[in-house]
Formats: C-alpha cells, sequence, structure tokens
C-alpha cells in the first residue's frame, strides 16, 4: 500500500488550478490528486483525477466520499462573474467555500490550503510594504473583495473550532500566466477589446493613474507555492508576490509606450459607463479596490515556506501579453482559447450578467 499523500483541489482547471496541479504532480511526496471543477476538461496530468463538481450544489455526502481519506485540501474555486449579479458570486464563493470547509472538519483532513488573496487586505499603503498581520476588511463596494474578507473571518472561526486541522492562507497578487491570457480577457476586458492591442508599439500611450501600483507573479511560482504549503507542516498566511512593483512605467515599457497623467476619476468614469452598458465585464467598484489595494511584504513566504519566484512580474506580464496576442490557451474550459463564436456568445449571454 502507498503511502504518499493524497490532495483535493476544488477548482482545478483554472489559472491557478491547472499550476498548482502541475507542481502536485511532479511531486514524489503526492501519490493522487482528485481535482473538482465544474466541466470535465480534455486535459490531464499524471496522478490526476478529475471529478466534475459545482461546489454549492454538491451534495455533503457526495463531498465527504472525495475528501475521505485525503491529506490535504486544495480550496481554490472562485466564481470571478457576474458582475452584475452579486448574489451569484456569493453563493458559488461564500456559500460553496463554507460547504468545503464544513466537509474538511467532518472529514477530519489534516490540513487545508486556502486561496486568498491580496483583496482581501482593508486599503493600505503604495510606498511601503505590509506584512500577513495587515487588517483583512477588505473593500466593501467590490463583491470580490468583499468575498474574499468575509471568507478569512470564516476561516478565523474554522481555526478556532478546528485546532487539529493545519490552516494555511495564501495571499497572491495578481497572478498571470501565458495560457491563462483569454480567461482573464473574458473575466475582466470583455469581448471587444483585440488582443493586437498590447503588442508593443501598437499601444503609444499609457494613463499613469494615481495609486496604480500593484504586484503581480507567475501561476506557475503560485503553484508552487501552494505544492509546498500543502506538503509541509506550515500554517497561518502567506503573502505572495514577484518584484517589481507593477506601476505605469512597467506597464509603458513592455508596451514601447509613454506615460500620460490621468485622474483616477476620468478612467473610472469610462469603466462605469462601458460597465453599465455591458461592454465591459468588469465593474467601477473592482477599479476602486484596485487603486487601494496595499503592496504586500512577502518576507514569511520566502523565509517560513521556502519559497522564491522563478518569474520576475515583468516575465509574468510579458506572457500574459504574449497569450492574448496569440490567443493563448489550454485545453480546459476556463483557459479555452477565443474564437469568434466564443465571443459572440460573450455579448449574447450579456458581458457580466452570467456566470
Amino acid at each position: 500500500m502507498s503511502n504518499g499523500i493524497r490532495v483535493v483541489v476544488t477548482g482545478a482547471t483554472g489559472n491557478i488550478g491547472t499550476s498548482v496541479v502541475e507542481a502536485l504532480s511532479e511531486d514524489a511526496r503526492v501519490d493522487s490528486i482528485v481535482g473538482l471543477a465544474r466541466r470535465r476538461p480534455a486535459w490531464s496530468v499524471p496522478k490526476l483525477d478529475m471529478v466534475e463538481a459545482d461546489l454549492p450544489d454538491v451534495p455533503d455526502e457526495r463531498l465527504d466520499e472525495l475528501f475521505d481519506g485525503a491529506d490535504a485540501v486544495i480550496h481554490l474555486a472562485w466564481l470571478f462573474q457576474p458582475t452584475h449579479d452579486p448574489v451569484t458570486t456569493w453563493r458559488s464563493n461564500v456559500l460553496g467555500a463554507v460547504k468545503v470547509f464544513d466537509a474538511v472538519a467532518r472529514c477530519e483532513v489534516p490540513a487545508l490550503v486556502y486561496s486568498s488573496s491580496v483583496g482581501a487586505y482593508s486599503p493600505g499603503p503604495k510606498d511601503r510594504r505590509v506584512d500577513e498581520r495587515w487588517p483583512t476588511h477588505g473593500w466593501p463596494a467590490a463583491a470580490y473583495t468583499r468575498e474574499k474578507a468575509y471568507l478569512e473571518r470564516v476561516l478565523d472561526a474554522f481555526t478556532r473550532a478546528n485546532p487539529q486541522t493545519r490552516v494555511a492562507r495564501l495571499r497572491p497578487g495578481f497572478v498571470f500566466k501565458r495560457e491563462a491570457a483569454q480567461e482573464q480577457r473574458r473575466l475582466f476586458a470583455g469581448p471587444f477589446v483585440p488582443g493586437s492591442l498590447v503588442r508593443p508599439g501598437v499601444v503609444p500611450v499609457v494613463p499613469d493613474l494615481p495609486g496604480l501600483r500593484m504586484q503581480a507573479v507567475h501561476s506557475a511560482d503560485i503553484g508552487e507555492a501552494f505544492r509546498l504549503a500543502a506538503v509541509n507542516p506550515v500554517r497561518g498566511a502567506f503573502n505572495l508576490a514577484a518584484e517589481p512593483v507593477v506601476d505605469a512605467s512597467l506597464l509603458a515599457e513592455l508596451l514601447r509606450a509613454r506615460t500620460v497623467p490621468m485622474p483616477a476619476f476620468v478612467a473610472r468614469a469610462a469603466l462605469t459607463a462601458a460597465w453599465r452598458l455591458h461592454a465591459v465585464p468588469a465593474s467601477p467598484e473592482l477599479f476602486d479596490a484596485v487603486l487601494r489595494l496595499p503592496l504586500m511584504d512577502t518576507t514569511r513566504a520566502r523565509t517560513d515556506l521556502a519559497w522564491t519566484p522563478r518569474h520576475t512580474a515583468a516575465e509574468a506580464l510579458a506572457e500574459f501579453f504574449t497569450g492574448l496576442r496569440e490567443n493563448a490557451g489550454a485545453s480546459t474550459p476556463p483557459l479555452a482559447g477565443s474564437t469568434p463564436g466564443r465571443r459572440l456568445h460573450e455579448v449574447a449571454t450579456g458581458v457580466g450578467s452570467r456566470p
């Protein structure tokens, strides 16, 4: 009988999920991986058994069957859209996560690794770094940050009630890789943004907005961080980001453009109009949250988790831009490349009105 580790991964077919599964698959200590996803993909890797499961609708008994005997559960599943229907995202993200946490407790799974986010943090500074003790109350106006902050409170209660379970919360910055470019275009930019726009030299200017300073990281590096948290006896929160900080100057350098100062209210007004017209799926409240995100100190991840990103933030963004230009994707439903038919479907479903 094998003494290897059995890991269950929810949201196994998305941007982070595929990287997590690939990292686990390459670990000799991991014997088997159960991947949960709303739709079964053509993609697979060694050790992976895929299961179709839409978490809010999965009976508790079925979830217990999947979690029984697991050494760790990694919870990644997240529904970014529809921004026009926050009740739907709350049901999927918050109630779905609570269902997972409850099953972990019932099945006495030894470890729970949860994908939190920089978005869980309260507004913070852009001129210095904050560590994992910074308040996690999110930005209340945006569904994404509100839901991430709420689940931090749920995990606080879970940790107190289940001290026998090792809980690790990973809080990454913006996560990019080439294969996820079209998924992210669908989730945030919408069907009317051509990938050719991000070719170097095509975009003449990049708006330099007050507060536009954020952190990025490559998906493969995030996959490695989740692997480390699953197989090693670590607890608590870990900030995850690569250098350098992303700002208008870095974006302009990657696109061979120049920066032009712009008041945030001008960009927000344009985004608000586009969102209300269902031209873009990203909400103006999410824009507000991004401008308020603190910069994270990643010291604890490097020391206690022994995690060091192999890619710079600039490299992660460059891959993302390449993926947009080349219509890159992967053979999972979330990461599928773009086609004229898919773009028409985005328009037909209301651009941010349906999952």
